[in-house]
């Protein structure tokens, strides 16, 4: 299982040009990045949670540059090992 950080901005990251958007408040459902990509928060949200999933899967994490320290420290997002023991009946 990958598991992206609860900090990761992913509703104010554009998923087109990698631009960060300043904060904004929750009932800011749309907005429109100095690129010209205009997004639906959720949308956007969404699409860049998969690339950072899929980023993990194919090269590990960090590969995409670090916008800043995240208010954990940890890392954007983690991999969390499936069980040695996952399918095999419990006797």
């Amino acid at each position: 299982m990958i598991v992206v950080d609860r900090w990761f901005p992913s509703t104010r990251l554009c998923s087109t040009c990698g631009a960060l958007a300043q904060k904004m408040p929750l009932d800011v459902r749309e907005w429109t990045c100095p690129c010209g990509a205009v997004h639906d928060r959720d949308v956007n949200a969404a699409r860049n949670i998969l690339a950072a999933g899929l980023a993990v899967t194919a090269c590990g994490d960090d590969v995409r540059p670090q916008r800043g320290t995240s208010r954990t420290g940890q890392s954007s997002a983690k991999q969390e090992n499936p069980r040695a023991t996952k399918g095999i009946p419990v006797l």
